[in-house]
């Protein structure tokens, strides 16, 4: 038994760390889950400016990816959407409307020009095996953007999660301009569905934002839904309208969607019903508006940790700068090799040297003498020619000598040492150097990536100021409907987000949601009673025991139940006489006359007796049989 219970604590902690390392939480260095890492170093190594069948990628990360196919292809969409990394061909979906992408087969993508620019460098980046030891793949991107602040990610790992929130390309990058300039920063979300939203409790992404669709009133009876809230589609926001509407908490005619590219939902309004009102009532009641929590955990140095907005960007920041630092010493090093190369090809044709190997056959005495005749120029030169320095030499054809342009070369070692100056320069200030790079970027593709979500204040709606909007449910006592439509003369007045109590004449009752139209006279059951069930209301009622005619009085409060359910409040040998709310209820009660019976006439005062739960025995008003009851107040 207790090897058992530590093959489960083992291999639950290997789970548990699998899941929260390799696959729910991004990492801080590039900020990417592993899938999607795989997927886009897979695209570069596949990359020849063409498209690629979807398929065709999922295939060949398999390699690195230890899972099917359908995770990678899935997260393969999802990455594409975003349109920051990928250029796409086909119908990938729609994440406004919620429609699924075509099979993978009939999709194509590719890395887009961003990516390429600004995700790969292998002598910045260090590889380990994969899976299965067959290849090699990237432990994280030398990432020069901001990635996971500008895509968002959201997951769920064992005993934490992550969810961070997408923000605006352009601003991301002006913001770690402002950084390197010691200035202080706030950023906000942005997302790609648009609409409002309110970022006062954003706090950095720990905390939330408040969203609204934006809906316009076309005039008073028409209103366009053209942006919705981030997390909502256009499908799930019309199910919300319409689950509103059923519930009587908003009055509409009509909703009709017409997105195509661009977000159109129309709701017509009916008779009695305006467009500024309503509109109030779809934030109140609809996903119109919702709240969207921010957590940001990530992966940095092998643990998971969490951060804020501006210490994510600091900590990008540094790690820019490094790249930016290493590319420069890469440059620098390429550089000096080649101005190297080429001082050495001018001293071994200017002057001549080619000239006392024509005649030597040892290849060993070649190499001696190439040596010997460069000492005199050594001090020209940035280190001793090796062996395979001078292999190159010997390779350079007779007609690339007899064509040997002096000036040219002299100019292009010029044009090297300017280069050599400029990278000094840049390592010395790195901080000036990193912002003309961002700047670079910003110029580049700022245009492509503009704020779609417009921040403003949001009032708090005051739910049950909205809900007080007067509502009539009328009952059709012939026809057996009550609802909203119904207008008779028995009416009860309500709000918004109340719920009707109907009591029948067997002594059970239901709760339901305001109806618009409803049949209530199933199974023979009609009702006697109807009001609002506030949980507050006393109601009274008179029964008798069919068996012995003895009058019972009892009163009650409704305070639980659940919507639609069937509840008794009598058992089945009791018959109900009478039922009411009112306060202050006085009856007289008549019983049937017996022998030596004294008191045939009672009066009851209704209030005076005890209230009791739903399901309790009433209080026995007489041991007589009733015959008949007066209500004289």
């Amino acid at each position: 038994m207790q090897d058992l219970k530590q093959l489960y604590k083992d291999n639950f902690l290997r789970y548990a760390s699998y899941v929260i390392l390799d696959r729910a939480i991004p990492s801080a260095t590039d900020g990417l889950k592993p899938v999607q890492r795989r997927i886009l170093w897979m695209l570069k190594q596949m990359d020849d400016g063409k498209m690629h069948k979807v398929a065709n990628v999922a295939g060949q990360t398999m390699a690195l990816h230890p899972h099917g196919d359908k995770p990678i292809i899935d997260a393969l969409v999802n990455l594409a959407n975003k349109e920051f990394l990928m250029d796409r061909q086909g119908n990938f979906g729609n994440p406004l409307t919620g429609d699924p992408a075509s099979a993978a087969r009939y999709i194509e993508t590719r890395l887009s020009q961003m990516a390429k620019e600004t995700l790969f460098n292998a002598e910045l980046t260090q590889f380990s095996p994969s899976y299965d030891g067959r290849a090699q793949e990237p432990v994280c991107l030398p990432a020069k953007i901001p990635l996971l602040l500008m895509q968002g990610a959201e997951g769920i790992a064992v005993g934490m999660s992550t969810k961070i929130l997408p923000h605006n390309f352009n601003e991301l990058l002006e913001a770690q301009i402002a950084m390197l300039q010691g200035k202080s920063v706030e950023i906000f979300p942005d997302f790609f569905s648009g609409g409002l939203m309110d970022c006062s409790e954003y706090d950095q992404g720990r905390g939330k934002v408040k969203l609204r669709a934006k809906i316009t009133a076309t005039d008073e009876k028409t209103l366009i839904i053209s942006e919705i809230c981030f997390g909502t589609t256009t499908d799930s926001l019309i199910r919300s309208i319409d689950d509103a509407a059923k519930k009587g908490r908003i009055k509409i005619e009509s909703i009709n969607d017409y997105t195509s590219e661009k977000i159109e939902i129309e709701i017509r309004l009916p008779r009695g019903q305006y467009a500024n009102e309503v509109i109030q009532q779809l934030y109140a009641f609809t996903d119109c508006e919702v709240t969207q929590h921010s957590q940001i955990t990530v992966i940095k140095d092998d643990m998971p940790c969490e951060m804020s907005v501006n210490e994510f960007l600091e900590n990008h920041l540094s790690l820019l700068q490094g790249y930016l630092k290493q590319e420069l010493l890469f440059e620098k090093e390429r550089l000096l090799e080649k101005m190297f190369q080429k001082t050495l090809e001018q001293i071994f044709i200017e002057n001549r040297l080619y000239k006392s190997i024509e005649e030597i056959a040892q290849y060993e005495k070649i190499h001696s003498t190439i040596a010997k005749s460069l000492v005199p120029h050594i001090h020209q030169l940035s280190r001793v020619p090796s062996q395979e320095d001078q292999e190159r030499l010997l390779a350079i054809p007779l007609r690339r000598i007899s064509r040997f342009d002096i000036d040219k070369n002299q100019q292009e070692l010029r044009d090297i040492e300017t280069r050599l100056a400029e990278i000094e320069k840049e390592l010395k200030n790195l901080k000036r150097f990193t912002t003309r790079y961002l700047q670079g970027l910003l110029k580049k593709y700022g245009a492509l990536f503009p704020r779609k979500t417009k921040i403003q204040a949001i009032e708090a709606l005051d739910i049950k100021k909205i809900a007080k909007q007067k509502l009539r449910v009328g009952y059709d006592a012939k026809r057996g409907f009550l609802g909203t439509k119904i207008s008779d003369e028995e009416q009860i007045e309500c709000t918004n987000l109340d719920k009707i109590l109907i009591i029948f004449s067997n002594g059970s009752y239901k709760v339901l949601n305001v109806p618009e139209k409803l049949y209530v006279h199933a199974n023979n059951l009609l009702p006697i009673f109807m009001g609002v069930a506030d949980k507050k209301s006393v109601i009274n009622i008179i029964y008798r025991d069919k068996k012995s005619g003895y009058p019972y009085i009892k009163r009650f409060i409704i305070k639980q139940f659940i919507l639609d359910r069937e509840y008794h409040f009598l058992e089945e040998d009791q018959a109900l006489e009478y039922i009411t709310d009112s306060k202050e209820v006085s009856l007289e009660l008549t019983f049937k006359k017996k022998a030596k019976q004294k008191i045939n006439k009672l009066k009851v005062e209704v209030d005076e007796m005890p209230i009791k739960s739903v399901k309790a025995k009433g209080v026995r008003i007489a041991n007589k049989a009733l015959k008949t009851f007066k209500v004289l107040s």
